[in-house]
C-alpha cells in the first residue's frame, strides 16, 4: 500500500484552484467536401435522379442511423474519467491540427479564381489559438490526475514554450508533474521560477521533505494557512514522516468540516492501518466502498488489512475486481496491486515484478530484500540496502537484519556493530519500545552484545504472540541455552524437530551444536555423542568434537569427554588433546571408584588410554588394573 497522494494538488472539490479553466467543447465546423471525380452540379443531378427513382419504386424514406454522441469534457471530468478526458482532448487537438494543415482549393483574393493550396486551406478562426491552448491545459490537467505525469509534463512544457513568460504559473504545474515523476531537484528548480502562491508553497514544502532539507521544510511549514488544501498537504507530510496520529487528527477534522469529502475516509483508514488498527481501518473502508465499490485504492487497502488479520488468500480475494481481467500477474494494470499480489502469494514471481518497481513503490525495495534473505542471497540483499538511508522503523529493522546476516557471513564485527545500533535505535524509540517489533529489536540488540539474560526479558514479554512460530522458538531456545536454562532450551529445540521443517534443522550445523550442548548439560551425553556420529566427516564435525570434549568434561561426563578427546588426538596430535584425554580418563576412573559410574566402563577407559604412545599411560594403566583386580573387574 502506498501513502495518500502527496501531490500539492488538493483532492476532490479542492482542485478548482489548480484547474486550467473551462474548455470550448464545440469543434469548428468542417468545410464541405465534394465527392472525388464529380463536379458539384453533377453530384446534385445524380442525387436527384436517385431520389426520383426511389419515388417511382415506392421506396420508403431511409431511416437515419443513430450516431454515437461524442462525450462532453465536462461530464468526463465530473465523473473523474480522466483517461476518457485525455482521449477526447487528444482527438480534438489532432482534429484541429489536421484541419489547419489540410490541403484544398482556395480563392485568390486578387484574381478571384480558385487555386490549389497544399496545407492551410481552411481559414483559421480568430480564437483557434486560444481554443488549442485551452484544450492543452485540460489535457495536462487530466493526464496529471490519471497518473500520467510524463504526458502532463510534456504538455505543460509545450504550453510554456508556446506562451513564453505570459503565464509563469505553468512552472508550478510542471513542478507538480516532476514531483510525481520523482525528479525532485528538477522540480525544485522550476518551482522556484514560479510566482509565489499557496500551490507553489505546498510544492516546495513537499520537495523540502523529499530532499531532506529541514530548514526549508520548516520555512514552508510556517507559510501554510488554515485552508483545506494547505491542511491536506500538511497531513500528507505527517504521514510521510510516519507521524500517523497527527495525520489522522487533521483528516478527521477536515472530514467533520467537509462531509462531502468522502475520499478522506480512505486516508483515515490508511493511517489506522499504519497504526496497526486493522479492524478499525476495515470498518471505515466499508462505508466508503458502499459508495465507490470500484475504488482501486480502497480495495487494495482492504486487501492489505485482510492480509494482516488473516492471510494472503483472504487478501487476494479482495483484489478480484482489479485482477480478474489480467492473464498473468505481470499484466495487472496497477503497479501497487501487482506489487501486493507478489506479497500475498509469499514472493511468487518476485524477481519478475519487484525489480521494475523498486524506484516506483518504496515497499518494493524492502520486499525484494526480504525475498533475497529468504533465499539466503545475503549479498544481493545488502547491495539493495547499503545506499538506503532508513526513515521508517521497517527500514531500520531490515537494514539491521541485513547487516547482521553480513556480519555472520563474513565474521565482521563492523557489520554486527551497525546492526546492533539499528536495533537499539528502533527498540529504544518512544514510538516502538512497547510494540512487538520494538521488543524484538531490543532482544536482537542484546543478543549481539551477548547479554542473554536481557534477551530473555524481552522475548518472554512477547512469547504469547508466537506460540508456534519456528524462528521465534529457535531464537528463544538458543537464548535460553546461552543463559544456562538448558532444560527449557532442549524442549524448544526438540519441538522444532517435531515440526514440518525437521529435515532442515537436522542439517543445520548451528542447531546441532546447540542441541548437543543442551543434551550434555542435561545429563544426556550419550544422545549428544549419537548426534555427532550422525554427522559426516567435515570441519563442522571437528568443531562438534571440540564442543563435546570440553562441555562433557565441564559437565562431569568424563567417558564421552575421553572419547571426544581421543578422536581429536587421532585427527590432530596436539598435546592439549592428550592432556584433556588424560584428565577425562582419570575423572572417569574416579567416578567408577566412587560408584557413580558402571565398573564395566573401565574397559573402555583402558582401551582409550592404550591408543596413545605416552610414558604416563603405563603408570595410569598399572593403577587402574590393580584396582580392577582388587574389585573383581575383568578388564582384559
Amino acid at each position: 500500500q502506498g501513502p495518500p497522494p502527496s501531490s500539492p494538488h488538493c483532492p476532490a472539490r479542492g482542485r478548482a484552484r489548480a484547474s486550467p479553466g473551462r474548455a470550448r467543447l464545440t469543434p469548428p465546423p468542417r468545410p464541405a467536401r465534394c465527392a472525388p471525380g464529380l463536379p458539384p452540379d453533377a453530384r446534385t443531378s445524380a442525387a436527384m435522379m436517385l431520389t426520383n427513382k426511389a419515388k417511382q419504386q415506392g421506396a420508403r424514406a431511409p431511416v437515419a442511423k443513430k450516431t454515437a454522441e461524442r462525450p462532453k469534457l465536462a461530464d468526463l471530468v465530473a465523473k473523474r474519467d480522466y483517461v476518457g478526458a485525455v482521449t477526447l482532448l487528444e482527438f480534438e487537438l489532432q482534429q484541429q491540427r489536421e484541419m489547419r494543415s489540410a490541403s484544398g482549393w482556395q480563392m485568390n483574393a486578387t484574381t478571384g479564381e480558385y487555386e490549389w493550396v497544399a496545407g492551410g486551406a481552411a481559414p483559421e478562426r480568430p480564437d483557434s489559438d486560444d481554443e488549442e491552448v485551452m484544450r492543452m491545459r485540460w489535457l495536462a490537467f487530466s493526464a496529471f490526475h490519471s497518473g500520467d505525469f510524463k504526458k502532463a509534463l510534456d504538455t505543460y512544457n509545450a504550453l510554456i514554450e508556446k506562451l513564453g513568460d505570459r503565464e509563469p504559473v505553468l512552472n508550478t504545474y510542471a513542478g507538480c508533474c516532476l514531483l510525481g515523476l520523482g525528479w525532485f531537484k528538477d522540480a525544485d528548480e522550476i518551482a522556484n521560477r514560479a510566482p509565489s502562491s499557496p500551490l507553489q508553497n505546498r510544492l516546495l514544502f513537499h520537495l523540502a521533505h523529499r530532499l531532506n532539507d529541514e530548514s526549508k521544510l520548516m520555512l514552508h511549514h510556517q507559510r501554510l494557512h488554515d485552508t483545506t488544501e494547505d491542511q491536506l498537504s500538511l497531513a500528507s507530510i505527517h504521514y510521510l514522516r510516519n507521524h500517523f496520529q497527527e495525520a489522522t487528527d487533521i483528516y478527521k477534522r477536515l472530514l467533520l468540516e467537509n462531509r462531502d469529502f468522502t475520499a478522506l475516509n480512505v486516508y483515515v483508514a490508511l493511517c489506522y492501518y499504519k497504526l496497526d488498527y486493522y479492524d478499525v481501518s476495515l470498518e471505515i473502508l466499508t462505508s466508503y466502498l458502499q459508495q465507490h465499490p470500484d475504488s482501486a485504492v480502497a480495495l487494495n487497502l482492504k486487501a492489505c488489512n485482510q492480509f494482516r488479520l488473516y492471510d494472503g488468500k483472504a487478501a487476494e480475494a479482495e483484489l478480484g475486481p482489479l485482477v480478474s481481467g489480467a492473464p498473468s500477474l505481470e499484466k495487472i494494470e496497477f503497479d501497487l496491486v501487482r506489487h501486493n499480489m507478489v506479497v500475498f502469494r509469499q514472493g511468487e514471481r518476485a524477481m519478475q515484478v519487484l525489480p521494475a518497481l523498486v524506484d516506483v513503490i518504496s515497499e518494493a525495495r524492502l520486499n525484494l530484500v526480504i525475498y533475497h534473505m529468504h533465499h539466503n542471497e545475503v549479498e544481493e540483499a545488502y547491495n539493495l540496502m547499503k545506499d538506503l538511508e532508513p526513515t521508517s522503523p521497517q527500514e531500520y529493522i531490515l537494514k539491521g537484519v541485513v547487516n547482521l546476516a553480513m556480519g555472520q557471513a563474513l565474521d565482521s564485527r563492523e557489520h554486527l556493530k551497525v546492526a546492533q545500533q539499528y536495533f537499539q535505535l528502533v527498540g529504544a524509540s518512544a514510538s516502538e519500545c512497547d510494540t512487538i517489533p520494538g521488543r524484538q529489536c531490543m532482544a536482537s540488540c542484546f543478543f549481539i552484545l551477548r547479554q542473554f539474560d536481557d534477551v530473555l526479558i524481552y522475548l518472554k514479554s512477547i512469547e504469547a504472540y508466537f506460540p508456534n512460530e519456528e524462528v521465534f522458538v529457535y531464537n528463544f531456545s538458543v537464548a535460553r541455552a546461552a543463559a544456562g536454562q538448558t532444560a527449557d532450551a532442549e524442549a524448544g529445540l526438540l519441538q522444532l524437530l517435531a515440526g514440518p521443517n525437521a529435515d532442515q534443522y537436522r542439517a543445520d550445523y548451528i542447531f546441532n551444536m546447540w542441541l548437543a550442548r543442551c543434551y550434555v548439560m542435561n545429563g544426556k551425553s550419550r544422545h549428544a555423542w549419537e548426534l555427532y556420529l550422525k554427522l559426516e566427516s567435515s570441519q563442522e564435525s571437528f568443531a562438534m568434537l571440540q564442543l563435546l570434549a570440553n562441555d562433557c568434561y565441564k559437565a562431569g561426563a568424563f567417558l564421552y569427554a575421553a572419547k571426544a578427546f581421543d578422536t581429536l588426538e587421532r585427527l590432530d596430535p596436539n598435546p592439549e588433546y592428550w592432556e584433556g584425554k588424560r584428565g577425562a580418563c582419570v575423572g572417569c576412573f574416579q567416578m567408577i571408584c566412587a560408584g557413580r559410574e558402571r565398573k564395566e566402563t573401565l574397559r573402555d577407559v583402558i582401551s582409550i588410554l592404550k591408543s596413545t604412545q605416552n610414558p604416563q599411560v603405563e603408570y595410569l594403566l598399572r593403577v587402574m588394573k590393580k584396582w580392577a583386580r582388587e574389585n573383581g573387574v575383568a578388564v582384559s
